[in-house]
């Protein structure tokens, strides 16, 4: 709990910082760019497949960071960054300016919704508002906000529409500790008190969330 209410002084200073720099990406040339990315995450954004992650309407700050801690992860071996096999390798040719024009190419559009099925609600609804302090686990809404759009300074993601298939691989490899790259460990700290089915409850709840 610690490391999360630190990670959170963080966040309120720099959500309270005068002035974020301004992300320079071009959203044209990323749309040139954007070819490859089609196969898997779809022409628009919105991945066809529900392993792969929707990252139309994503941050632009928060995808820029993947790509560039993926092509990390290829450089170091996997010591650092975030190693995938098929991401990282995709990142390895892109230049910084590459990584971010499509980024803010795909922030630029719409993701598509989702639904939340009606037995997951209270209980999706609660652990996601409230959290459970018995457990040690915080809100995700303290860090995703009420909607779960996230946050584009703080690089926290957009997590509301997304797949709920995608969502559930990623709480599941914060918590085995395959996936690191999150802001003090505080994700992975959050994941190893979650039960199989707090993780099934959340992604579908977040999967409809407006």
């Amino acid at each position: 709990m610690k490391k999360i209410a630190l990670s959170l002084t963080i966040l309120l200073g720099a959500l309270s910082a005068s002035n974020a720099t301004a992300f320079d990406g071009d959203v044209n040339a990323g749309k040139e760019k954007s070819a490859t990315c089609a196969a898997c995450h779809g022409p628009d954004g919105n991945a066809p497949i529900n392993i792969y992650p929707k990252i139309a309407g994503q941050h632009a700050d928060y995808i820029y960071k993947q790509l560039t801690e993926f092509k990390l992860g290829m450089t170091s071996g996997g010591k650092s960054g975030r190693m995938d096999p098929v991401m990282s390798a995709m990142a390895m040719p892109l230049s910084d300016q590459d990584m971010k024009d499509l980024s803010a190419y795909f922030s630029s559009l719409n993701m598509s919704e989702g639904e939340t099925p009606k037995d997951v609600v209270e209980v999706g609804a609660m652990l996601f508002k409230a959290g459970d302090a018995e457990r040690g686990i915080p809100s995700c809404a303290s860090c995703h906000g009420p909607r779960g759009n996230g946050s584009s300074l703080a690089k926290f993601p957009k997590i509301s529409f997304q797949h709920p298939e995608y969502i559930k691989a990623q709480l599941e490899k914060f918590r085995d500790g395959s996936r690191e790259n999150d802001l003090n460990g505080m994700m992975k700290d959050i994941a190893q008190k979650l039960t199989d089915k707090d993780i099934e409850v959340l992604s579908k709840y977040l999967g409809g969330l407006h």
